[in-house]
């Protein structure tokens, strides 16, 4: 069997040495700044205003009665929703309370009875997707579906009609997330009523189905068929549009990670992660999450400090000559639609990067 030779794995070993150090170092100027500690304040006024908002939005939906007008009512439902997921999301990540259980039940209260969506099915998908981010074979949202994100998954050629979709995916993918509002009520639901472990599933059918349920019973009551069909459809539609413009920026069109691959912590999240620039209107359209480099080092710190770390994340990165992504919003969308359109023409290997190869090489 042939082996390295010492000098090799001595080397090898300061690489490892030294890139852990750079995340320690990093991690003690974070907390020294005291941006890891929670903002109660903050957290409970958004839960308040969400809340005031959803019910504002039930009472002109019963008080408008039949109208085409409730169309509006539809997309301005869409648009809360999804900051309520936001929310979920931050309790998700342990960044409201500092106790679990009370960030378990906070999920729970935000995902399942307020949005309908469940928290068990979110997080198992999530937590493996912030565990090893774009890469192949263990991060779930490059998984291939209706999708094809990385040419391995195209060995063999589509054709027929699903073979013209995956060559045009890239133009596609915007209006197919006109579907993905259904699809992820459908993903928890069958989740929390399938065989697989899920934590207090007692809890989370109770809510699921109290939350469905009564809100389709409100729809059909308060609107003609036809009208409650329209109001569900931009709801459902505007809702899953939403979710998809705010999350595929974050990592779509970015380098993937082989299987075998092997690298560090914190060059595995911020390579591949881009961030979204823009203002404070930026900022509440995406959640948060337009600081996905900063969310993915620290995806405990509460939303309000990514903005106030990311000088200090930029600046850390130059000084070790590690590549930090940043775009405009438009500009993101462009990288995916092309990167996608690339992918379904398989007109390029995305595996051809000399970043993976570097790492793989150090093994």
């Amino acid at each position: 069997m042939q082996h390295l030779p010492a000098t090799a794995v001595h080397e090898g070993a300061r690489v490892r040495e030294r890139v852990v150090s750079d995340f320690t170092a990093l991690s003690r100027t974070v907390e020294a700044a005291g941006l890891l500690r929670r903002r109660h304040a903050y957290y409970w006024t958004r839960f308040v205003v969400l809340t005031l908002l959803l019910a504002g939005l039930v009472t002109a939906l019963v008080v408008g009665g039949p109208s085409w007008w409730q169309l509006v009512t539809a997309a301005l439902l869409a648009f809360v929703l999804g900051q309520v997921m936001f929310l979920g999301h931050d309790a998700a990540h342990r960044q409201i309370f500092d106790s679990g259980r009370w960030n378990d039940w906070a999920s729970l209260v935000i995902a399942n009875l307020y949005a309908g969506m469940s928290y068990g099915w979110w997080q198992h998908k999530h937590s493996r997707h912030h565990a090893k981010p774009n890469q192949v074979g263990a991060d779930p949202d490059i998984g291939t579906g209706a999708l094809v994100f990385h040419t391995e998954d195209l060995k063999e050629p589509r054709s027929g009609l699903v073979g013209w979709f995956t060559q045009r995916q890239g133009w596609l993918f915007f209006p197919l997330l006109l579907l993905e509002g259904l699809n992820l009520h459908i993903s928890g639901v069958k989740t929390i009523f399938g065989r697989g472990p899920v934590k207090r599933r007692p809890v989370e059918i109770a809510f699921v189905t109290a939350r469905i349920g009564g809100y389709l019973a409100l729809v059909f009551w308060v609107l003609p068929v036809g009208m409650a069909f329209a109001f569900l459809g931009v709801q459902l539609g505007l809702f899953g549009l939403y979710m998809g413009a705010v999350f595929a920026p974050n990592h779509k069109g970015m380098p993937l990670v082989p299987r075998d691959a092997r690298i560090d912590f914190l060059r595995r999240q911020v390579l591949m992660s881009r961030n979204v620039r823009g203002g404070r209107l930026t900022d509440l359209f995406m959640g948060g999450l337009n600081y996905q480099i900063e969310h993915h080092l620290f995806p405990s710190m509460p939303r309000p400090h990514l903005r106030r770390v990311q000088p200090t994340v930029r600046a850390f990165c130059a000084e070790r000559g590690i590549p930090y992504t940043e775009t405009s919003l438009l500009e993101s969308y462009g990288i995916v639609i092309r990167h996608l359109n690339a992918v379904g023409l398989a007109a390029r290997d995305p595996f051809q990067c000399p970043l993976t190869e570097q790492y793989r090489s150090a093994r």
